[in-house]
């Protein structure tokens, strides 16, 4: 077993605590390879902002826990080399039971969200328990999931969206003891969230969320499936030989508002995928004589500093809070 505390990793106490004396979201980044990594760790330190570095079970599968463990070590040496040394936490994302939780802790997680959300309201309450009692006990942070969020990610996917119930969170939470809780007020996983006719946008279910704040005051709450998916980027996939057609992301004004009412943690997964594929499509399309990865992966970490920069800044309101 080893400790997140060995690896210089931080929970997410006292930045969810500071979170919500500032009014703004901690950014939820999901990583798979070391050029993500790179690009989350260069904007965060250029920003000053504290971040929460996501591993997905696919992303476990993809790369290795092992190999993830030690790339977020890493990350923690490489935000001092860059001049900042931000706090920095290695978070499970979705974790489909106690097994794969468990696992994560004992590889040096220092946060991990179990997802009860789809089981029956007990169901869910008895093993988010079980989760946190043995998070707890290692001093790990615990996010847990109250409503189901529509859309396809990775291995999470859902037909049908159920708003979190605000009547059952103070229950919830109090029985299970975990330290923030994911809730459903209209976010969805993946690029193409919404079914929206031309002219309109979407809109999240805030009186959900003011609902939730009145119950859960200085509770943190956690918002997945909030990429926007930026019209400029997918226009750039399909110029370039892509096919994404119909997408459509949360508003970033929404997530602002959002973060202002005790949202303190923002997922933000698609908007860096389609960010990356852009520039590699692009570029290979500019340069077909390339065939170095250095040469196409270099402006896709480029463009994935760049809009994390502005995440930061712009919507989830984190800059300079580090």
């Amino acid at each position: 077993m080893v400790s997140f505390k060995e690896l210089g990793l931080s929970n997410t106490k006292e930045m969810f605590r500071k979170a919500l004396e500032g009014h703004y979201a901690v950014p939820g980044y999901n990583f798979n390879n070391m050029e993500q990594l790179q690009a989350i760790i260069t904007a965060c330190v250029e920003t000053k902002s504290p971040v929460i570095l996501q591993v997905s079970e696919g992303a476990r599968k993809y790369a290795n826990q092992t190999l993830l463990r030690y790339m977020a070590q890493g990350a923690v040496a490489f935000a001092k080399e860059l001049g900042y040394a931000i706090p920095i936490t290695l978070h499970l994302d979705h974790g489909a039971n106690f097994a794969i939780c468990k696992s994560c802790v004992d590889f040096g997680f220092s946060s991990v969200m179990y997802d009860g959300s789809a089981l029956p309201y007990e169901e869910n309450i008895k093993i988010s328990k079980q989760v946190v009692e043995y998070a707890h006990a290692n001093d790990v942070s615990v996010e847990c999931e109250l409503g189901v969020l529509k859309g396809k990610e990775d291995d999470i996917s859902h037909d049908v969206a159920h708003y979190t119930r605000p009547e059952e969170v103070q229950d919830f939470v109090s029985k299970t003891r975990c330290d923030s809780l994911a809730i459903s007020i209209g976010t969805s996983h993946g690029a193409y969230k919404f079914k929206l006719k031309t002219g309109q946008s979407a809109t999240l279910r805030l009186d959900i969320l003011e609902e939730v704040k009145k119950r859960l005051p200085n509770f943190p709450i956690v918002l997945h499936g909030s990429s926007s998916v930026p019209q400029d980027l997918v226009a750039i996939v399909n110029k370039y030989g892509g096919k994404m057609e119909d997408t459509a992301g949360v508003p970033e004004d929404q997530l602002r508002k959002a973060a202002a009412l005790n949202v303190t943690k923002i997922n933000i997964d698609t908007d860096g995928r389609i960010a990356m594929t852009a520039a590699v499509r692009k570029t290979l399309a500019e340069h077909p004589e390339w065939f170095d990865p250095r040469q196409y992966l270099g402006p896709a970490r480029q463009s994935l500093i760049d809009l994390y920069k502005r995440k930061n800044k712009e919507v989830l309101g984190s800059a300079g809070h580090a």
